[in-house]
């Protein structure tokens, strides 16, 4: 099962950014920086829950060090280092058992301006940082200027004790489950699958499994900052990192530096409330793809949703020697949506399984399913399904979820069916009970968040934007609006990059509502 809520930037990266760089190999805390020297301690003194921390965590110092290569690719370079910072493993024990945080950091170009740390997080959850900053490197080069790019893998992901839940065989086998059952015999498959999941993952994560929310990692954030000698946490966050964001300013109102948020995730829907959301936006998102090749979006959508059932019934070959199953095929449509540039490809892929051939789509899903052409599949799923079940509380059960797929059905007939399986499938008989039902991340006192949406996002519909900068609060949450499509605004959009560059280099603060036409 693969679940497209909240899903990552990087899936749309990985079709637009070619050659992606490797992040940390784990350069540890007592590695030497780039002049053979461990970095010096934090100079700011311990504030608010900070100041409770021993010093053996406030005092630590990074070693920067030499990236190592990961599986995703090859070192990045002599421009980047990486380091390992040491958090609580519970931070309601802050003086017990720690891990490891991943780090890595491209230097700012000119010292002498030198404003910070800009720290960054690409979505999942369940997203490496380590892996994606250094292929960002080229959008944000004015930024580097003036900050020291930094990023991270969160708590569970990747490099910081990442979470595998599954070995390649199994995952391969569980791609045979219908994600949208059609009979008891396939509810029992289905329901069965998700819970064995589960079980997985608690065997991988052990006690980390209970440790690893988006509050333990907004906490981790807080550290970070501190530890990095920053005063107050300037952040760019997109996708999930928009959530992690506000989940930070709420925690932290007062170290609120200049945070932006892009691709927002709405603070205010719960499980159900996010599903239905992501159904709206990849039906949006949908129906002007099929404007922009002359269709009725309508009548291509009816087009669509008969071509999957089609492959429910009876899966397309393709020439791997693999078979294209409905919940593949869904998911090859899906990637592409991220962004506009990828709409051909959608066109080919969709083409030929009309045809009768599922290649183009099921290379389409392995992208998105990060499998190789060896059968190796990469753990963001993993991680990103340990995290979110720990955030969310709300577990319809079957019975809740079949009541509403009528209303899902409603807002897509294409994506409606397995977005609402999704709501009963994702966390069923997860071992950790979920925390809160939506995050809270209203923030009173803490400076302006520049909170950006785009009218064509498919992952996070756009509305969305407008609701976190409520719930920050007056005077906090400032939106910016970009008319466009795909996930995410800045690096597609020259008024926004503007707006967005101005604000964290300068700090010149938008009126609240701008729009952006190009």
């Amino acid at each position: 099962m693969a679940r497209f809520v909240r899903s990552t930037a990087l899936a749309a990266a990985a079709v637009l950014v070619t050659g992606l760089a490797a992040g940390c190999g784990g350069g540890s805390s007592d590695e030497g920086n780039d002049d053979g020297k461990a970095s010096t301690p934090p100079t700011t003194a311990p504030s608010g829950p900070t100041a409770k921390l021993p010093a053996s965590l406030t005092s630590q110092k990074l070693g920067w060090g030499r990236c190592g290569a990961t599986s995703d690719g090859p070192a990045p370079g002599d421009d980047w280092q990486c380091a390992t910072l040491k958090v609580p493993l519970d931070w309601e024990k802050p003086k017990g058992e720690t891990i490891g945080i991943a780090l890595i950091r491209g230097k700012a170009t000119d010292e002498d301006s030198r404003i910070g740390s800009l720290l960054f997080n690409f979505g999942g959850p369940g997203g490496s940082g380590v892996s994606m900053m250094p292929s960002y490197a080229a959008l944000t080069s004015q930024l580097q200027e003036r900050y020291d790019l930094v990023s991270f893998d969160p708590r569970g992901v990747a490099a910081s004790e990442g979470v595998r839940c599954r070995s390649d065989k199994e995952i391969q086998a569980a791609e045979s489950v219908d994600s949208t059952p059609d009979t008891a015999a396939e509810e029992t498959s289905y329901l069965k699958d998700s819970a064995d999941f589960g079980k997985g993952c608690e065997e991988s994560a052990g006690p980390l499994m209970a440790h690893v929310s988006t509050t333990d990692t907004a906490r981790d954030m807080d550290l970070m900052r501190h530890v990095l000698g920053d005063q107050k946490l300037h952040y760019f966050g997109i996708s999930y990192g928009t959530e992690l964001g506000g989940v930070y300013a709420h925690l932290f109102p007062k170290n609120v530096g200049r945070l932006v948020l892009d691709a927002v995730v709405d603070p205010s829907a719960g499980t159900v409330g996010h599903a239905k959301n992501q159904t709206r936006g990849f039906q949006r998102a949908l129906d002007n793809y099929l404007k922009s090749t002359g269709q009725d979006p309508e009548e291509g959508s009816q087009k669509i949703a008969d071509l999957l059932k089609r492959i429910d019934a009876e899966p397309l070959p393709a020439s791997s020697g693999r078979k294209l199953t409905q919940t593949l095929a869904l998911t090859g449509i899906v990637l592409p949506l991220y962004s506009e540039q990828t709409w051909a490809g959608l066109t080919s892929a969709l083409d030929a399984a009309e045809q009768g051939d599922g290649s183009e789509l099921l290379a389409l899903a392995d992208n998105y399913n990060e499998r190789d052409t060896a059968g190796r599949y990469g753990t963001t799923t993993h991680s990103q399904r340990v995290i979110s079940c720990l955030d969310d509380k709300e577990r319809p059960t079957i019975e809740e979820t079949k009541k509403l797929l009528p209303q899902f059905r409603k807002i897509s007939p294409v994506f409606g069916e397995f977005m609402g399986w999704d709501t009963a499938g994702w966390c069923h008989n997860w071992p950790v009970a979920g925390q809160h039902e939506t995050p809270e991340v209203s923030a009173p006192g803490a400076d302006p968040v520049l909170v950006v949406g785009n009218t064509g996002d498919p992952a996070t519909p756009y509305e969305g934007a407008r609701k976190m900068a409520d719930e920050l609060g007056k005077d906090v949450g400032i939106e910016l609006t970009w008319k466009g499509e795909g996930h995410g605004a800045y690096g597609s959009s020259s008024c926004v990059d503007d707006t967005v560059n101005a604000y964290l280099l300068d700090g010149k603060v938008p009126e609240d509502g701008k729009v952006c036409e190009s």
